[in-house]
């Protein structure tokens, strides 16, 4: 059993920059992948960014490129997503992801999630 805490959401304006951790603890956290998602009021949960276990790869969606950073420390059993250059759009419960290795940008891979942080961009 794997538990995900998120932590880092609030209120931002158009242009600025917030930074997500999510904190795991329960089984080993260094062995598996770790996915962001995100879910927008009306809409469906989505892939924003994965980071393999050794951190030998990352995954980035295309709305959120060059914008946003993944990064993880093992010996912290932390995941963080840093987002820059926020946009409205980007406004959405963000949520933290537990998967084996390969769990990549598919959802269904991932098997614990975190309770989620809320994003409010303002225009």
């Amino acid at each position: 059993q794997v538990q995900l805490v998120e932590s880092g959401g609030g209120v931002v304006q158009a242009g600025g920059s917030l930074r997500l951790s999510c904190a795991a603890s329960g089984r080993t956290f260094s062995s598996g992948a770790m996915g962001w998602f995100r879910q927008a009021p009306g809409k469906e949960r989505e892939f924003v960014s994965a980071i393999s276990w050794r951190a030998y790869s990352t995954y980035y969606a295309d709305s959120v490129k060059g914008r946003f950073t993944i990064s993880r420390d093992n010996a912290k059993n932390t995941v963080y997503l840093q987002m820059n250059s926020l946009k409205p759009e980007d406004t959405a419960v963000y949520y933290c992801a537990a998967g084996p290795p390969g769990s990549a940008t598919i959802s269904t891979r991932y098997d614990y999630w975190g309770q989620g942080t809320q994003v409010t961009v303002s225009s």
